[in-house]
């Protein structure tokens, strides 16, 4: 593949703030775009060569081949276009992104993946140009890349699976957008330099995503990779109906706290009749097919709060982080009903430019 840019590239990251910027706050100001919550993609084409250059280190082409196809039929023949691959879900003026079909699309075999193509079908929403035929444009202020994007874009087809993101320079709006678009699926707001250049691998952007606490059931635990200390908490919540549901673990401990929980954790682990540590498995997965998925039963008598971003169906988007023990809290209390959910909201109005 020859293109103006040095090749493989690494996606220019954000980091964290606990709150929309001031269009102020540097210099030259800030654009505002909603954040996508899917795979990050770099669609590089040469031609009738396409690939797309995931943030790792592993193609995301062979997943999607409708992508390939569209970006043959809609981009211009020689392009580097930075964006995020989703997949949307829902009858229409009632649709979100659907992370669960989104992750399933990442499968070994060949004819499960032209199966989903065709059953869930990927789009692709793009949020900055980093080529155009033989112009190498990641030097140049992101305003102005935005403005070469909407160009390359503004002429595609009403029904074409490809996506120019919206963009305002308003900090109000933004702000509205971080609490409407989370009923569609979308986990906050990127603000963006309009002076900076793209820089692969760098933290030059700002993203403010949702976050919320809940309690939960500690339901299990499975024993770190090197075997000493507590590597994930598993929790469960209840539904309605009185079941206790897995929904999620927390994972992120250092290795001192990995050992205190263990001992923490003592009083509540079921043992069998001759005092062994009953165990079970979680339900397997693509991505945990060769992992051990065991872990240790705890009695549903100790309740977490956590905190987490979105919650998904009945499990936590994301990892979720541990604030507390709450002896307080009677664990028939962690239900379903007690989290926080967005009102919902028409991906496609969050697609409208």
């Amino acid at each position: 593949m020859d293109l103006p840019i040095s090749l493989p590239i690494t996606p220019m990251l954000a980091k964290a703030a606990k709150a929309v910027p001031a269009a102020d706050a540097v210099a030259g100001g800030y654009s505002y775009e909603p954040k996508w919550d899917g795979f990050r993609g770099i669609l590089l084409r040469d031609g009738d060569e396409v690939e797309i250059a995931s943030r790792g280190s592993k193609p995301l082409t062979r997943y999607f081949p409708e992508l390939v196809e569209a970006i043959r039929e809609h981009l211009p023949s020689r392009c580097a276009i930075d964006g995020e691959i989703v997949v949307r879900s829902g009858e229409p003026g009632a649709q979100r992104l659907d992370w669960e079909a989104l992750s399933q699309r990442i499968h070994p075999a060949e004819s499960r993946v032209q199966r989903l193509a065709a059953e869930t079908p990927a789009e692709f929403v793009a949020f900055d140009l980093l080529a155009l035929e033989d112009e190498d444009l990641m030097e140049v202020p992101f305003e102005q890349r935005r403005t070469r994007l909407a160009e390359v874009l503004g002429e595609l087809a009403t029904d074409a699976p490809i996506h120019l993101t919206r963009v305002t320079d308003d900090q109000a709006v933004a702000e509205d957008w971080f609490e409407r678009f989370e009923g569609a699926g979308l986990d906050g707001v990127i603000a963006k330099p309009n002076r900076s250049v793209y820089q692969p691998g760098k933290r030059t952007m700002i993203k403010v995503k949702h976050s919320r606490t809940a309690e939960a059931v500690a339901v299990g635990y499975r024993v770190h990779k090197s075997g000493q200390g507590v590597g994930s908490l598993l929790l469960g919540l209840y539904t309605d109906d009185g079941q206790l549901i897995n929904v999620g673990g927390i994972a992120a401990f250092t290795n001192a706290r990995r050992l205190e929980l263990v001992d923490e954790l003592e009083p509540f682990v079921q043992r069998d009749d001759d005092g062994d540590a009953v165990r079970g498995e979680t339900d397997r997965s693509r991505f945990s097919s060769n992992k051990d998925v065991s872990f240790v039963r705890l009695r549903p008598e100790r309740v977490v709060e956590v905190k987490f971003d979105q919650l998904e169906g009945h499990r936590f988007r994301h990892a979720v982080t541990f604030l507390r023990w709450r002896p307080d809290r009677d664990p028939a209390s962690c239900t379903l009903d007690q989290v926080d959910r967005a009102m919902a909201y028409d991906l496609g109005e969050v697609l409208t430019r």
